[in-house]
């Protein structure tokens, strides 16, 4: 995947989020992030990536996420890791 096909599916899980008011309060409860500065954050890789981590939180969340928008499960986890930040680190 790459860094722009994560960050356009990193915005559409954003947008999908937001089109109900449990699931976009969870975000912002969890991101410490307030609605006015949403849209101006669309750009900022690391607040795309923390989109995808919230997402990542909540498996059931994922599964209806990836379902909604046509995506199979492991998008997430390949968009994570195409996001400056993302990858995963192994300490072995």
């Amino acid at each position: 995947m790459t860094r722009q096909t994560a960050e356009t599916f990193a915005a559409q899980v954003l947008a999908w989020l937001a089109d109900d008011n449990a699931r976009i309060t969870g975000f912002l409860s969890w991101s410490g992030e307030s609605p006015s500065t949403l849209a101006a954050r669309l750009t900022d890789p690391g607040f795309l990536l923390a989109v995808i981590e919230f997402l990542m939180t909540d498996e059931a969340l994922l599964i209806d996420a990836c379902a909604a928008l046509g995506y199979p499960p492991e998008t997430p986890l390949q968009a994570r890791s195409a996001l400056p930040g993302g990858a995963d680190f192994h300490w072995t």
